[in-house]
């Protein structure tokens, strides 16, 4: 089979651009509305997408007076979409550090079974020292912390769901038997940072678990991603360096033992899109003089650590602010090293800059006509620095019409990407094998449970 395009809808309230609450095209007064959400999905669902991603976050992140900065809970959100659509793949993210495995474990499951198959986790460590004290936490978790409970936390989510084996419901009625109890096991795990006993309270849901997705791309999130992630959400701004990080996490995958096949790797793009160039360049423009220059000081300072707070906008952002973080071999700043990346190149005053992250924070934004756009996808695609792309339009709901009305149809005349979908789940849309229970094959034992 011809290698296909994977295409997901980041979906980002008003839009990705920072300013898109204030731009006539979206609809910020709908944000906290389910049919709002539910519209989207269905768009996205017609142009057969994979699937449909939230962020999320337990901390209120950016200031309420600039930007639509609030969000509804993700899980229970994709719950509500899952009734309005069919077909399309639904994720969320949810915090390693601030979740309980058993606890989240039962949510996505109940996601899968609700949706026929196509939940999605993004897992994430949750980078904001914010969150800390909306936990009665006293500091935040260093990095290295949060990783190691993180790779538990996967660990015993993984071992939750297979607690049942796939034949473990016999729904016995003659003889009275629902279960077989020794094809139900505890888990029993015992961790540096977790102790769950089991079993989980469910079966097996359809996917067998819920896709793993994984957004990090640190050398702690890349060694994370080579051993559980089955699709990557990335930032890029060249193709030297998405082709360097794709053939990084693939060998990151064989190293693992891991088909690197079923590692899907998924750059951000987030486009503006126009019938001519010009007009594409003219929306782009009408967008940035409508950010707030301290709002967008602030987000740099959150996403990079630099504060150009007491520079002159028209003034040459200093590169020495930086430090070393556009080193190619410094992957513990990634996103610092992005914006290191764009400081390098580009040589930009400082609204220059806040202008190039206003459109989507250190993802790739690209200003062109629909055939440009379908043209840069195919060339990312076909010269091995994506499987997909994880598309962020800069506004909503528009922004994501536009491409599917006028993009994805040139990537399908190509034959680049489906017409139809082949499957009911999102494994079947990513090509992903649904997993085998970790007690396949292997002889029963008897176990005994209290009720």
């Amino acid at each position: 089979m011809t290698r296909q395009l994977h295409l997901n809808a980041f979906i980002h309230p008003a839009g990705h651009h920072e300013a898109a609450w204030r731009h006539p095209l979206t609809e910020p007064e709908r944000i906290y509305d389910v049919d709002y959400y539910q519209q989207i999905a269905r768009t996205a669902e017609a142009a057969r997408f994979d699937a449909i991603f939230f962020a999320d976050g337990p901390a209120l992140r950016q200031s309420a007076e600039f930007n639509a900065s609030g969000r509804l809970e993700p899980i229970v959100l994709l719950t509500a979409i899952a009734a309005a659509t069919e077909k399309i793949g639904l994720i969320a993210t949810a915090s390693t550090t601030y979740h309980e495995p058993y606890n989240l474990a039962r949510l996505f499951s109940t996601l899968d079974f609700v949706s026929g198959g196509r939940a999605g986790w993004n897992i994430v460590t949750t980078s904001t020292a914010l969150a800390a004290a909306n936990f009665g936490l006293p500091e935040h978790p260093d990095p290295s912390i949060r990783y190691e409970r993180a790779r538990e936390f996967v660990d015993v989510a993984i071992k939750l769901w297979d607690s049942w084996e796939d034949d473990a419901v016999v729904l016995d009625r003659p003889g009275g038997r629902y279960a077989d109890p020794a094809k139900v096991h505890p888990i029993d795990f015992h961790g540096k940072h977790l102790e769950v006993r089991g079993p989980f309270n469910a079966p097996r849901s359809p996917q067998g678990h819920p896709v793993l997705v994984q957004a990090g791309s640190s050398n702690d999130g890349r060694d994370f991603a080579g051993r559980y992630a089955e699709a990557i959400f990335t930032a890029h701004q060249t193709l030297d360096n998405a082709q360097a990080f794709y053939t990084d996490i693939k060998n990151r995958a064989c190293l693992a033992g891991r088909d690197p096949d079923h590692v899907k790797v998924l750059p951000g793009l987030s486009p503006f899109i126009a019938d001519t160039e010009e007009a594409a360049h003219r929306l782009e423009r009408e967008f940035n003089e409508l950010t707030i220059p301290r709002y967008g000081l602030r987000q740099l300072t959150a996403l990079a650590g630099v504060d150009l707070s007491s520079f002159d906008l028209d003034s040459p952002v200093p590169r020495d602010l930086f430090g070393d973080a556009g080193a190619v071999t410094d992957n513990n700043r990634s996103r610092t090293q992005v914006i290191a990346e764009i400081v390098d190149r580009e040589n930009p005053t400082v609204r220059e800059l806040l202008h190039r992250l206003a459109g989507a924070r250190g993802h790739r934004v690209f200003t062109g006509t629909p055939e440009q756009v379908a043209d840069t996808i195919e060339e990312w695609f076909t010269e091995g620095a994506a499987d997909g792309f994880n598309i962020m339009p800069p506004h909503y709901p528009r922004g994501l019409e536009a491409f599917t009305d006028t993009v994805v149809p040139i990537l399908q005349r190509r034959g680049l990407f489906r017409t139809e979908y082949t499957g009911d789940t999102l494994r079947d849309h990513l090509g992903l094998p649904r997993p085998d229970s970790q007690y396949a094959g292997r002889t029963p034992e008897s176990t005994e449970l209290v009720s």
